[in-house]
């Protein structure tokens, strides 16, 4: 059983000195340390992963504080759930209440996990309401509800390329959008 430790700085101009130190002073040894220096937010870390296949039934990972393993509660929950599922502990050293080799330290999980659960909803639920209430604007306005970028059109440059006697196709090729675009803000001045 072993402890496994984990330290992390974002850019290369900052130094693990300190986590190491209280790492070491946690019990970890060299060859159960992993660092890293790379943004919380990049998913790909190597040594993240490298740390995360290491760890053995009956070891414990540590770290010095939360925001050094995850980018967020649901990234938290899905490693210690991993970690749980393999029977590896987890503990934050610079808050004991995250220990999910104690009780209450999987109570603390459980509770983290819920509100990670309980984000993801909310974000979806907002994303549909404004969704929704696109549509709602699209259909007072009279116009088909569209998804993607809108597509933004010179109607006066097509107009006057028109007048000039240019094709559609070549209006299209100027103007930067399809023969069909064209037509249509044609069709719409007539």
């Amino acid at each position: 059983m072993a402890i496994v430790g984990y330290a992390r700085v974002s850019t290369t101009s900052q130094t693990t000195d300190v986590q190491i130190d209280q790492l070491r002073a946690a019990g970890v040894e060299a060859d159960h340390l992993f660092e890293e220096r790379m943004s919380g937010l990049d998913g790909d870390r190597p040594k993240l992963a490298e740390m995360l296949r290491h760890a053995r039934k009956g070891d414990t990972v540590v770290v010095t504080k939360v925001d050094r393993l995850a980018r967020s509660a649901a990234h938290l929950h899905q490693i210690v759930a991993d970690l749980d599922k393999r029977g590896i502990g987890f503990r934050v050293l610079n808050d004991p209440t995250l220990d999910t080799t104690k009780p209450h330290g999987k109570l603390m999980f459980g509770i983290l996990a819920s509100m990670a659960e309980f984000e993801t909803a909310l974000r979806k639920e907002r994303q549909m309401e404004g969704i929704a209430k696109a549509k709602a604007e699209a259909e007072k306005k009279g116009e088909p509800w569209k998804t993607g970028r809108p597509v933004t059109l010179d109607h006066d440059l097509i107009r006057a390329l028109k007048a000039d006697g240019r094709s559609v196709r070549q209006i299209a090729k100027e103007a930067g959008c399809s023969p069909s675009a064209v037509q249509k803000v044609l069709t719409a001045a007539a």
